[in-house]
C-alpha cells in the first residue's frame, strides 16, 4: 500500500508526522513550516483510510505502521533516521513503527496518547454520528454542511476539523473512509500485545494538561516499552496539543531534535 506524503523543506527530511483519527497530514503544515525555515524538513503523511492514501477492508495498527514503515524504506532507504512524530491515533503508529522497524527511527515524539487502551476514543462516537447525519446527496454548499453540522457539533474548531473531509468532486463525499473507521472505533482505541524488544531510541512524551488521553497510571507501560522517555505535560492545552499550543510544541521537538544529535542523550 502506497501512502500519500506531502514534502516541506529541502534536502532529506528530518521529521515524519503522523495525524490523529479524521485528520491528515497537512494538519501539521504549519508545524512543518516553522521547522523548514530553521533548515528541517518533514514528511506529512495521510494515513490509511484518511485524506489521499488508500481504503482498507479492516482497522490494523501494525498493518497501518508497516505501511508507514514501507513508505519511508521506499523513499529515504532503510537508514531514514527519522524523528517519528505521531498525535493520538497516530502516536500508536508511531510507537509501533519505532517498536517493530528501530532502524528507521532516530527518535520518537508521542502526543498525548499512551501505549493502551484509550476510553476516551467514546468521544467520537457522537462526531461520528454527526457526519453520517448530513443527506450528501441533497447538499448544495459547504456552507450549508456547517450549518446542519452546527446542529450536533457545537464546537466551531471541531466542526472545521471534520469539513476538512468534505469533498466535492464527482458529487458531496468524504475524502476519508467514514464507513470503515466510524464502526472501528473500539479498535482504534485499543493497542495490540507487544512482542518487540523495547524501543532503545530517545523518545518526548507530550502530553495536554488538560487532556484524559496520557493519565499516571500509562507510565509504566510507556516505561517499559520505551525506556528512554522523557514526559512533558504542556500547560493549558488539550488533546490537540499541537494547535492549542503550537509555540510550545515547536520548541519541544527542536529541544527533542538537539537532544537526538547529541550522543550523549
Amino acid at each position: 500500500m502506497s501512502l500519500y506524503t506531502e514534502l516541506v523543506g529541502t534536502g532529506r527530511p528530518r521529521f515524519a508526522f503522523l495525524h490523529g483519527l479524521f485528520g491528515r497530514g497537512r494538519n501539521f503544515t504549519g508545524v512543518a513550516h516553522a521547522l523548514s525555515e530553521a533548515g528541517q524538513g518533514s514528511v506529512l503523511f495521510d494515513l490509511p483510510n484518511h485524506g489521499r492514501s488508500p481504503w482498507t477492508e479492516r482497522f490494523d495498527y501494525r498493518e497501518m505502521a508497516a505501511a508507514v514503515a514501507a513508505e519511508i524504506s521506499e523513499r529515504l532507504g532503510s537508514s531514514a533516521e527519522l524523528i517519528l512524530v505521531g498525535h493520538s491515533m497516530g502516536g500508536k503508529v508511531a510507537m509501533l513503527t519505532a517498536l517493530e522497524h528501530p532502524d528507521l527511527v532516530s527518535g520518537l515524539v508521542v502526543v498525548d496518547i499512551a501505549p493502551g487502551r484509550s476510553e476516551v476514543v467514546d468521544t467520537f462516537t457522537p462526531l461520528v454520528a454527526a457526519m453520517r447525519s448530513l443527506d450528501l446527496s441533497a447538499l448544495e454548499s459547504r456552507a450549508e454542511a456547517e450549518e446542519l453540522l452546527g446542529v450536533r457539533v457545537r464546537d466551531p474548531q471541531v466542526r472545521q476539523f471534520l469539513l476538512q473531509n468534505l469533498r466535492r468532486k464527482g458529487g458531496w463525499h468524504w475524502q476519508h473512509n467514514l464507513g470503515l473507521l466510524g464502526t472501528s472505533l473500539a479498535a482504534i482505541g485499543d493497542w495490540p500485545p507487544v512482542t518487540t524488544p523495547p524501543y532503545a531510541g530517545p523518545v518526548l512524551w507530550l502530553a495536554g494538561e488538560r487532556s484524559d488521553y496520557v493519565r499516571d497510571e500509562h507510565d509504566a507501560d510507556m516505561a517499559r516499552l520505551f525506556p528512554n522517555v522523557a514526559k512533558v505535560v504542556v500547560p493549558g492545552a488539550g488533546h490537540w496539543l499541537h494547535a492549542d499550543a503550537p509555540e510550545a510544541f515547536l520548541s519541544e521537538l527542536f529541544g527533542f531534535a538537539a537532544r537526538v544529535d547529541d550522543p550523549r542523550g
